[in-house]
């Protein structure tokens, strides 16, 4: 059984123009440091990665507000499929025994 959900994205709010507009920030040189080290792995600017990170968790907050409504039929289903625990198979026993790799 599957709920079909459906869910409004989010829309940045626009201004009435598209031109650039200056975000200024203060950060400590460690900050800095480790924001340039991530973006120039990724070969971008500091401006564009703090950029798409900033939009990213700013998405994310509004996404995880979103408040929305089902009737009583529908919540049940849900409800329903959260209480079902996933039958064991061999992908699943792998990943619950490998180590994170922060832990090796």
């Amino acid at each position: 059984m599957y709920i079909d959900v459906i869910y409004k994205n989010v829309t940045m709010p626009t201004t009435q123009s598209n031109q650039s507009v200056a975000i200024n920030i203060r950060a400590k040189a460690r900050q800095r440091d480790l924001i340039d080290q991530a973006a120039g792995r990724l070969g971008r600017s500091r401006s564009d990665f703090m950029l798409e990170a900033a939009c990213r968790e700013a998405e994310d907050v509004l996404l995880d507000q979103t408040f929305f409504t089902v009737d009583a039929g529908t919540f049940a289903k849900f409800q329903a499929l959260l209480d079902r625990p996933l039958p064991p198979t061999d992908k699943l026993r792998r990943l619950l025994k490998t180590k994170a790799p922060w832990d090796k």
